[in-house]
């Protein structure tokens, strides 16, 4: 009997090791697959705040909350049995819909990057001051739909990286993925919303240093919000292109890649600075490829009907 239990409690050691390896495999693919998600939660990050402009201050976070929640039923409920489907039954299709997803972020930062330099506002931000007088639900429902393209994007990046896993792990790994998203996302859209408010909050206070810093903190978030809004731009550009930069690779189209691949070898080997310098070889790389097609699909979207128009 004494050998029956050490057999079984070796048995019951293994498979608590199994399973704990597994565990560990899945956090890491988690890890893998949010990391190569960060362009997007970038743009997700910058675009979100400006749904919340117009509101009153008490009603800002419980917006935001709204949204989250929005957010993840997108994710948990459409999305991902949408892309396990997919994953299961039609893989091929995965890189064709990763293409059509970069494809649309190089769209939106080429356009976003014509309106800074023609000096024009989107719709989005032209009805900021109207906002006001739009209802929470509105808002919502805008903020939640734009998600939605977003979120897209996330997952099929996400599912992309962690293709070879079992099903049952692409379920769990874009479960948690989902989860670590969304918690960063609107844990700092929340954070940065609020940030006025913690300024003029320490502005109030009695200590001399403490009221400089809530000043400051109040005087430099209009710069802030510009820099993440620009930090966007480039995330979509640079995303967008280097998704598609692989995906034509993937697809049996080398050249494109083989260059950008020829260009980072040409840097890598530069003493203390190689890897910088790679990195930023294939941010370039891959922003130009982004601008690029994102520039033909702005032309193609708004110009030419609008020429065809005037004619």
């Amino acid at each position: 009997m004494s050998v029956g239990l050490v057999a079984l409690l070796d048995d019951i050691a293994a498979f608590a090791k199994l399973a704990a390896a597994s565990i560990d495999d899945i956090g890491a693919a988690a890890g893998r697959a949010s990391v190569k998600a960060t362009g997007v939660v970038i743009d997700d990050t910058a675009v979100t705040p400006r749904y919340v402009e117009g509101l009153a201050a008490k009603r800002e976070i419980p917006v935001v909350k709204r949204i989250a929640l929005g957010s993840l039923r997108n994710k948990l409920l459409f999305i991902l049995p949408a892309a396990l489907l997919l994953s299961q039954f039609l893989p091929w299709l995965l890189t064709p819909l990763l293409m059509v997803g970069g494809t649309y972020l190089a769209y939106e930062g080429a356009e976003k990057l014509w309106e800074m330099i023609s000096g024009k506002h989107t719709k989005a931000i032209d009805d900021a001051a109207a906002k006001k007088a739009v209802d929470e639900d509105r808002v919502v429902s805008s903020a939640v739909r734009t998600d939605f393209i977003l979120s897209a994007e996330i997952m099929v990046i996400a599912l992309n990286e962690v293709a070879d896993e079992a099903f049952w792990s692409r379920a769990i790994i874009l479960v948690v993925v989902a989860l670590l998203i969304t918690v960063l996302v609107y844990g700092i859209v929340g954070l940065i919303v609020k940030m006025d408010d913690i300024g003029l909050h320490l502005a109030r206070q009695r200590t001399g240093w403490v009221q400089s810093f809530g000043r400051g903190l109040v005087t430099a978030m209009p710069r802030v919000m510009a820099v993440i809004s620009t930090v966007g731009v480039v995330a979509m550009l640079w995303v967008g292109g280097h998704i598609l930069l692989q995906g034509t690779y993937d697809l049996g189209w080398h050249g494109p890649y083989d260059l950008l691949h020829f260009l980072e070898s040409g840097v890598h080997g530069v003493p203390v600075v190689g890897g910088v310098l790679t990195w930023l070889v294939d941010t370039l790389g891959s922003a130009i490829v982004g601008t690029i097609v994102g520039a033909v699909v702005v032309t193609v979207v708004h110009f030419i009907p609008r020429k065809k128009a005037h004619h």
